[in-house]
């Protein structure tokens, strides 16, 4: 598996300073993929919305939980999934695309497996699918995404380790850079990551001084357009 070049930590903290739309932003002025892919849609939603931004690199597979295994009762976690976990460099995300119709059945994501993936050096999940155990895994300081909650991990299990997966209409292939918060989550193609921090405090002190001049005394609608003028 062949993965792009990392951040170093002082790199990756400086995307943390900015929020995901101001991320998209810089991303954007790079021109390297089309403004309406590379971030997810409204069928993911972060759980706990009051976190810092998220920064990570993706470890993804694929997940069914609602039908019963073949034999027996419960399908068992794998030693195989935990090591694939491991072969993404820190700090690590994992996403799993549920591909139950609907999807979200069951949560494979509750207060132990929240405890198991921070111990493998994750900082978050991402699901299309379900979480559960909420207050125990916001303790924990582990960030959620996902399409719903669900209150059993019905037949939980996980395949297709190291694909290629779709999550709410954002392609994510392992050792993506993902960066999330409130509003959503993103990929960085990892071209443009290094520099996106230095495009993006331009961008938001040139919005700072749109967002001042409307609230100044010397507002118009003429002035208004002479400003973002000087913006563009």
């Amino acid at each position: 598996m062949a993965l792009a070049p990392l951040l170093n930590e002082g790199e990756l903290d400086a995307l943390r300073q900015f929020d995901t739309c101001m991320v998209a932003n810089a991303i954007e002025t790079f021109n390297v993929r089309l403004h309406n892919t590379g971030f997810t849609d409204a069928g993911i939603r972060c759980l706990f919305k009051d976190a810092p931004p998220m920064v990570g690199y993706a470890a993804t597979a694929r997940l069914r939980s609602g039908e019963p295994p073949m034999v027996g009762n419960t399908f068992h976690d794998r030693a195989d999934f935990w090591n694939s976990i491991l072969q993404i460099p820190p700090p690590r995300i994992l996403v799993l695309e549920d591909k139950d119709n609907p999807a979200g059945r069951g949560a494979f994501v509750g207060d132990m497996h929240a405890a198991i993936l921070k111990a493998l050096g994750c900082i978050g999940y991402v699901t299309n699918g379900a979480v559960r155990e909420l207050a125990a895994v916001r303790a924990m300081g582990f960030q959620l995404f996902a399409g719903n909650v669900a209150v059993s991990h019905a037949y939980a299990h996980i395949f297709d380790l190291g694909a290629s997966i779709t999550v709410g209409g954002m392609e994510v292939r392992p050792g993506d850079l993902l960066h999330g918060d409130q509003h959503g989550l993103l990929t960085i193609p990892a071209e443009v990551a290094g520099a996106i921090p230095a495009v993006a405090a331009g961008i938001q002190r040139e919005e700072q001084k749109v967002i001042n001049f409307c609230r100044s005394s010397t507002f118009s609608v003429t002035k208004l357009a002479e400003v973002i003028k000087k913006k563009g």
